[in-house]
């Protein structure tokens, strides 16, 4: 792919598709967002982060033959045993309520009865081009979590979530911090080395 390309990102959830038009500038494409293209949702049946960011990207190429660009991220939380995972979009239901889903894993550490609180986020980023099958870079972050929230920066699980060595939430931080350290800018960085190999080869 080369600049000015056309490129699909296969997410409807707005929070996600404004990071990664954000981190995506520098490449030039021509990006169009799921929901612009009025693309369906596909069911996510993956096992794992990177077999449902594949399903979604594939999903998109197949109703656009463009070629797209999908994510599948979220919370893992050690004392949990690693919930809610590829799950947690789910937790916040269907009106993506995050301060819900927030209020829930602090009530299930409580039950659990564990001081743990460590915890990452964990992304997979899949590129699907209709010639040439489907890759996925995958990032992490390592943090802990902490209560109450703070920050109404980012989204999601950000405003409980402390990176290690930090001392303020992905809530609070900078956005152009965040997508220097994040899950997503470690798979991002990954892409990004792919795709700078594949134009340099020509391919």
């Amino acid at each position: 792919m080369k600049s000015g390309d056309s490129l699909v990102v296969a997410s409807h959830n707005a929070g996600k598709v404004r990071e990664i038009l954000e981190l995506l500038v520098p490449f030039g494409f021509a990006v169009k967002g799921a929901s612009e293209l009025g693309l369906p949702e596909p069911e996510e049946t993956g096992s794992t982060f990177a077999e449902n960011a594949a399903l979604k990207a594939h999903a998109a190429t197949a109703e656009t033959g463009l070629p797209a660009l999908a994510d599948d991220s979220g919370l893992v939380v050690f004392a949990l045993d690693g919930a809610p995972g590829i799950y947690s979009a789910r937790w916040a239901g269907p009106d993506k309520d995050f301060a819900t889903a927030m209020a829930l894993i602090e009530q299930r550490l409580l039950e659990s009865g564990s001081s743990d609180r460590s915890a990452k986020f964990v992304c997979a980023l899949a590129l699907a081009e209709p010639s040439r099958g489907t890759r996925v870079f995958e990032g992490e972050i390592q943090g802990r979590l902490i209560t109450p929230p703070r920050g109404t920066r980012g989204f999601g699980y950000d405003p409980i979530f402390v990176a290690d060595g930090m001392q303020d939430t992905f809530g609070e931080i900078e956005p152009s911090h965040k997508h220097a350290i994040s899950h997503r800018a470690r798979a991002f960085a990954k892409l990004k080395d792919y795709l700078t190999f594949s134009a340099r080869e020509g391919r």
